[in-house]
């Protein structure tokens, strides 16, 4: 996986939050259509920029937009 696909997906992720707000790890790939290394790739890179809370829930993780 390229720098700039880990982007893409961060931006593919981002708007998936934006739009629905609060979702689990399980969610967001429904939702984008992402495999687990995608998805993880894509919630760290927003996590460094401080764009994203993750929070462990039942097993899972729910991650939301911050602001």
């Amino acid at each position: 996986m390229t720098r700039e696909e880990m982007g893409l997906n961060a931006g593919l992720v981002w708007n998936t939050l934006n739009e629905n707000g609060a979702m689990t790890v399980k969610s967001l790939k429904k939702a984008t259509k992402l495999k687990d290394k995608q998805v993880f790739a894509a919630i760290g890179w927003l996590s460094r920029e401080d764009k994203i809370n993750v929070t462990e829930v039942e097993g899972d993780y729910e991650v939301v937009l911050i602001g």
